[in-house]
């Protein structure tokens, strides 16, 4: 079981909160899923929860589908099957945990009970407290809202210290760095900056409410799955966005 007597010394938080992209789940194959990414990801987040570090994780469909491709559709059945999309890469999370001999459960706002659990915030936080990795899909189950911005608000329900969004980019920067050479890596920055700057590294929704929450986010760069380990640890590694400091 994982508490909070029995997390490491090495180990800088009690519970966070993993937000993966899809597209890291297909980072470099050919199909929709990575197999040995997604595998060596949880593998990954096997040795965090080994930790007694309690582990929820919020996972995009962007691999699969994103609700602007569907621009000749209604947005909400759009919407709709961008949720369907990150189910399936819970599911494929949980396999490659399942492989690896590690308890899990998928969750999703949308009752699928045939293959997840329906999200219910006292069953996810049960299932933190004994040791076992929590996925979850479908976003919040409305329309109109990013999975950085389910990430942000399950962090709150469940109580998560931070919020690790493992995204494309290695961190915040003062510009975008693939269209402006002079742009700078940010090591800190204030919510403030990431709204007023218009910053596209998270949905300006989902900073907000981390801003009114006052919920931490790390911003770093999934290229190397290890990353997800060192940010654990307190390593120096992509950029944390925090409170103004007074």
């Amino acid at each position: 079981m994982a508490s909070i007597d029995n997390v490491s010394s090495k180990a800088r938080y009690r519970r966070i909160l993993i937000k993966l992209s899809g597209e890291a789940l297909a980072s470099g194959g050919r199909d929709v899923l990575n197999h040995d990414i997604v595998f060596q990801i949880c593998r990954e987040i096997k040795n965090v929860s080994d930790m007694g570090v309690q582990v929820g994780i919020v996972v995009g469909g962007g691999n699969i589908w994103r609700g602007r491709q569907g621009v000749k559709m209604d947005r909400t059945r759009a919407d709709h099957m961008g949720m369907l999309a990150t189910t399936i890469n819970a599911l494929a999370l949980a396999d490659s945990f399942d492989q690896l001999g590690v308890e899990s459960r998928v969750m999703t706002a949308i009752e699928m009970k045939q293959f997840a659990e329906p999200y219910i915030r006292n069953k996810a936080v049960h299932h933190l407290n004994n040791g076992r990795i929590v996925i979850f899909g479908c976003g919040i189950g409305n329309p109109f809202f990013s999975t950085d911005t389910a990430a942000v608000m399950r962090a709150a329900e469940i109580g998560a210290d931070i919020v690790m969004l493992a995204k494309n980019v290695d961190g915040v920067y003062t510009a975008d760095p693939r269209k402006d050479p002079t742009a700078v890596k940010l090591d800190t920055v204030d919510y403030k900056y990431i709204i007023q700057h218009e910053l596209r590294v998270i949905d300006s929704t989902a900073a907000s409410f981390s801003k009114e929450n006052n919920i931490p986010l790390l911003i770093f760069g999934l290229d190397n799955p290890k990353n997800i380990e060192r940010a654990v640890l307190g390593e120096k590694i992509g950029t944390l966005v925090i409170a103004p400091q007074n």
